[in-house]
């Protein structure tokens, strides 16, 4: 080990750290959603708008984010971004209404759709070696899934010991951090090939995505026979096919789709995809389980996490070691049985389930993620070339947010449906809007069984909600055994180029790579 390989681990330390702050600001807010609810008079569809609006932000504007990165430069566009979360984070924390608060979450889901692929893509800059890639990538993505389960412990002893709005002061210090140590030690990087920006394909993706979120929440919220949802809902679906035609004859379009011609990218993105769906789905409705039907605090929401902090790092730490023995293919397999029978598990929850069964599938699912995420991930780097690497690489994780953005919306939906249907004669304004609601009426008025019916809707909303996710996860398992490499393999011929391009990525700036 030389000075410029401890330099590199030491980049790879920044952006773990700007990665773990995203992955913070994820989930930081599920613990307040019960508190938002109340504060700022937010029904479901709001409640799902301030989740939704973050992850609808990342993955509209992720693509063109690491088109500009390799245009311009991944350090500074990184920079730039680190200081707009910071500013973003501090507005959030001063909004008085539900508007305000997700308009500022709208703008910290731009930055965060700038950092995310611009420090995955400086990784095979940073680390030629398929090796240590690997390693890294596995840190990398370690790194912002432990921001997820962190961020309703933190959120839940702010909202405990101070307000809501404090649970967005925590981005501000690990902000700073982040651009202090990004600005010494990575190396700024680019694609020396300039090509023109894809205006109408930036559009038609951002208007694509818009309105199948809209269209998801609308018909949640108002029931599926409501016309303008489902007007939203098949407009949005109806643009992203045009974009996907417009790619297709475009002169420099804003996805390289010959990146889905290889199969360990089309392959690796499409079960990060599948892995990523559930998660978001699940972090969207446990918290709203653990206080509304457990009745415990905000900061006891986030501890009850604990076990699938635990797990991401057993299976993450497990599946480092096992993979190059068993091979993508394998791994995944295993990773996507973990999660179903996790889900499956969750899905048998009932009113008086012991929190002991809620720890044990919930520390399942965790396990899961950490098994497969960072192997499906790495089976599409591999396939990415080095200049490249910011479209590639925002590829990828704009599908995964896209993926995010759908389940909270999708999987709200059920719940939701789920959820009024088993109201019955409770299937009024306010009990209707959420759980939330239901059981601030129910205790206002010393209503044990109007308690106890919210409570049970809500647990057959979620249980339905569980059980769809392990079943896309459990369909998926044979389909991984098929489709996905058995052993790892690198391309040779790239590996011989990567050391020679890194001297050609920047000039002199990234000679100190290493």
């Amino acid at each position: 080990m030389n000075t410029d390989s401890t330099r590199r681990w030491l980049a790879l330390g920044a952006l773990a750290l700007a990665m773990l702050t995203v992955g913070l600001d994820m989930t930081v807010l599920t613990v307040a959603l019960p508190t938002l609810a109340v504060d700022l008079n937010a029904n479901t569809g709001a409640l799902q708008w301030f989740s939704t609006s973050y992850t609808l932000a990342l993955a509209a504007v992720m693509l063109p984010a690491g088109a500009l990165g390799d245009r311009y430069g991944r350090k500074k566009l990184l920079l730039g971004a680190l200081v707009l979360f910071g500013a973003a984070s501090l507005a959030c924390t001063f909004a008085t209404t539900a508007g305000q608060l997700i308009a500022a979450r709208v703008v910290l889901g731009v930055a965060a759709a700038v950092m995310m692929p611009l420090s995955m893509a400086v990784l095979p800059v940073l680390f030629p070696d398929s090796t240590e890639r690997a390693r890294a990538m596995n840190i990398w993505i370690t790194s912002t899934a432990l921001g997820l389960p962190l961020g309703p412990i933190l959120g839940g002893w702010l909202i405990d010991n101070f307000w809501w709005g404090s649970v967005f002061l925590i981005n501000v210090p690990m902000v700073v951090l982040g651009s202090a140590a990004v600005a010494a030690l990575v190396p700024e990087s680019r694609n020396p090939d300039q090509r023109p920006m894809d205006l109408p394909g930036i559009a038609l993706s951002i208007l694509g995505m818009l309105g199948v979120t809209y269209g998801f929440i609308r018909l949640g919220d108002k029931g599926w026979g409501d016309g303008l949802g489902w007007g939203a809902l098949l407009g949005g679906l109806a643009i992203a096919a045009v974009f996907i035609v417009w790619q297709r004859r475009a002169s420099f379009p804003l996805i390289d789709l010959g990146l889905f011609r290889s199969p360990g990218f089309r392959w690796g993105a499409a079960f990060t995809v599948i892995i990523t769906f559930g998660l978001f789905g699940l972090f969207f409705t446990v918290p709203q389980y653990y206080q509304a039907v457990l009745g415990v605090d905000a900061l006891g929401s986030g501890v009850r996490l604990l076990p699938m902090i635990a797990g991401l790092l057993i299976g993450s730490r497990l599946g480092d070691r096992l993979q190059p023995k068993l091979g993508p293919a394998l791994m995944v397999a295993l990773a996507l049985t973990v999660l179903a029978v996790g889900m499956g598990l969750g899905g048998l929850t009932e009113l008086g389930t012991s929190y002991w069964f809620v720890a044990v599938w919930v520390g399942l699912t965790g396990a899961g993620m950490g098994l497969g995420l960072p192997v499906a991930m790495a089976v599409a780097l591999d396939d990415l070339d080095v200049a490249r690497a910011g479209v590639g690489s925002a590829l990828v994780q704009a599908m995964r947010q896209a993926a995010g953005t759908i389940a909270v919306a999708l999987l709200g939906t059920v719940l939701a449906t789920v959820y009024r249907d088993e109201l019955g004669a409770l299937n009024v304004d306010p009990i209707r809007d959420s759980v939330n609601a239901g059981v601030a009426v129910a205790k206002s008025t010393g209503n044990a069984s109007v308690l106890e019916q919210v409570q049970s809707a809500f647990i057959g909303g979620m249980s339905a909600m569980l059980w769809v996710c392990a079943a896309i996860c459990a369909v998926a398992v044979p389909l991984a055994m098929r489709v996905l490499p058995r052993r790892s393999t690198a391309a040779p011929q790239r590996q011989e180029t990567m050391p020679n391009a890194l001297a050609a990525v920047d000039g002199p700036e990234s000679t100190h790579v290493g």
